[in-house]
């Protein structure tokens, strides 16, 4: 009858000892995840959430901090455009510039060139969208080009995209102009028609890229005399007055439905980066003259446009991750080119009668895209 005992002991101290091991290994892994930067894949479709944010860096939560060794470059970068160049256009401050983004309970590594273009060896880099995502086009391209000898770097130019090339990677980071991601076409009389079920146009241009970031937003907001389309086309159905929500969803609808019919996750990532704020069209006048970040936003706002993202990209199978820089962009009025999107004297600047209006939508470089651009980078 002793035998019998024995071997259940044996088995219970095994046990007890598998238990301890399996444990332990478990908080190791959970030690692991605490400081890891990419989003696991098992969320659902890698939509930034406060779901499960033991496994996950959020970055939209966080605050500004002033750091002396920003900017990682100048404005004598040869890839800006004249209209984001706000040193050389004369603004007095320099500031705007020296803010990086700390995240709550974790930390964005520094924009780290060299590795960046051993990340993207051998793989098409593209950013698509409007005018704020070339501006980002512009900050990265900035960060990685210092690196790249003389000779061994180039842009070219086709139609509506441009790309910067780094010979020695086999790399390029690429710009494709598609403001409103479906097609807008000229019909009779001249008519601007929005295809909202028509997107491969556009698309044909993404394939086989090996990174796509996208934004779209801001060119589904103007109104009136601004507006960007005289009618709407759904089907052979053409459409006079339709909510500008409900055409941006229909619109996101016909990228996701692209997107999951025609890239493979295993081939290609896919991040899209939700809308940056402005601070002009409410608010007159009001970023001419920032000198530094609101120290906290007093009423929390939902736009429209991201909620409207979000459930798209939650019904999606591909998995796309949102990379969410609206709240922590809306406290910057201080990064905008203002009345220094170009070089004029300053007693020109806000004189009455004058074309020199303020800029509350795009963003001086160097600026707050670079941090944008430090966010994609620990992404990838």
């Amino acid at each position: 009858m002793a035998t019998p005992k024995i071997h259940f002991v044996s088995c219970l101290l095994l046990c007890s000892i598998f238990l301890s091991f399996f444990l332990c290994t478990l908080s190791l892994m959970d030690l692991e995840d605490d400081v890891g930067f990419l989003v696991e894949a098992d969320d659902v479709n890698m939509v930034q959430s406060k779901r499960d944010s033991r496994k996950r860096c959020d970055f939209s939560v966080g605050k500004w901090v002033y750091d002396e060794s920003y900017p990682l470059y100048d404005s004598n970068c040869p890839y800006l455009s004249s209209a984001v160049t706000c040193q050389k256009n004369g603004r007095p401050d320099s500031d705007y510039e020296k803010w990086k983004w700390m995240p709550k309970g974790c930390s964005i590594p520094r924009f780290n060139a060299l590795r960046f273009l051993g990340k993207m060896r051998r793989k098409r880099t593209m950013l698509v969208g409007d005018s704020i995502m070339r501006n980002q086009w512009e900050s990265l391209v900035c960060l990685v080009q210092g690196v790249v000898p003389t000779g061994r770097k180039k842009v070219t130019y086709n139609g509506p995209a441009m790309a910067f090339h780094a010979m020695d990677y086999e790399t390029s980071i690429e710009f494709f102009w598609a403001p409103l991601l479906v097609e807008l076409k000229r019909g009779s009389e001249n008519k601007r028609i929005l295809h909202l079920d028509s997107i491969e146009e556009n698309a044909r241009s993404w394939r086989g890229v090996d990174i796509l970031l996208f934004d779209s937003a801001h060119w589904w907001t103007h109104s009136n005399e601004t507006s960007s389309w005289d009618y709407c086309m759904e089907g052979n159905n053409l459409i006079k007055n339709m909510d500008p929500m409900a055409a941006y969803q229909k619109g996101l609808s016909t990228w996701a439905r692209w997107v999951d019919l025609n890239l493979d996750p295993r081939r290609t990532k896919v991040i899209f980066r939700s809308m940056s704020p402005r601070h002009n069209r409410q608010n007159g006048w009001k970023c001419y003259n920032q000198k530094q970040p609101l120290p906290f936003i007093s009423q929390q706002h939902v736009p429209e446009q991201l909620v409207v993202l979000q459930g798209v990209l939650k019904r999606m199978r591909f998995p796309v991750y949102l990379q969410d820089i609206t709240t922590m962009t809306g406290v910057r009025q201080d990064g905008h080119p203002s009345v220094y999107r170009r070089a004029v004297k300053q007693d020109e600047r806000q004189k009455p009668g004058t074309d020199l209006s303020s800029d509350c939508s795009h963003w001086c470089l160097p600026g707050v895209p670079d941090i944008w651009n430090e966010m994609f980078s620990a992404l990838l």
